[in-house]
């Protein structure tokens, strides 16, 4: 068997370590979420885009998104959030 030097072309693909990193700070705001009291979060999605934390999804109050922000905040690894959750279908400010 001959093993080759890897090459790429173009870009190198992302670290496998980094997607693990990526994914279980996903799983730890989800989990945070699931287990957080004052929220009702099964209908929110946690991803992590860049270094950035992305919820979304819907919730019945305000006071529930606020505090989505707050939980994903306090989980350790996570930098910034951006909060894109809708009330009951409508956006803080209102609109769809």
């Amino acid at each position: 068997m001959v093993f080759k030097e890897q090459t790429f072309h173009g870009l190198e693909p992302e670290m496998e370590a980094e997607i693990a990193n990526r994914a279980s700070v996903e799983a730890a705001v989800a989990n945070a979420l699931a287990i957080a009291g004052g929220i009702d979060a099964s209908d929110v999605e946690v991803t992590m885009e860049n270094d950035q934390i992305v919820l979304s999804g819907t919730v019945g109050t305000v006071g529930e998104i606020e505090r989505a922000t707050a939980v994903a905040k306090a989980v350790e690894g996570v930098h910034s959030v951006q909060n894109r959750i809708l009330l009951g279908g409508y956006s803080l400010d209102g609109t769809h």
